[in-house]
C-alpha cells in the first residue's frame, strides 16, 4: 500500500478552527476530514463530467433563446 504524501494546504483561521473542532468532535484527524472533502469534490467532478458526456449529443440552445422562452412564458 502506498504512503501517505505530505503537503502543505493554507486554510483561512476560521476554516482551520472549525476543521479541528470537527476533528475532535467526531475523533477523525484533520487529514482524514481534509481526504474525504477532497475526494467528494473529485466525485462531484467526475459524475458531472459523465452527465455531460450523456448529454453531449442532445441539441442545444443559446442563452438569448432560453430568455426569450422565459420572457414569452411568463417566469420573467
Amino acid at each position: 500500500m502506498p504512503s501517505d504524501t505530505r503537503t502543505t494546504v493554507y486554510l483561512k483561521p476560521k476554516v482551520n478552527r472549525a476543521l479541528k473542532v470537527k476533528a475532535a468532535t467526531t475523533d477523525r484527524s484533520l487529514s482524514d476530514l481534509v481526504n474525504a472533502a477532497v475526494l467528494e469534490s473529485l466525485r462531484e467532478d467526475a459524475l458531472d463530467l459523465e452527465a455531460f458526456d450523456r448529454r453531449a449529443k442532445e441539441p442545444s440552445r443559446s442563452f438569448e433563446k432560453v430568455l426569450e422562452e422565459l420572457k414569452r412564458d411568463g417566469p420573467l
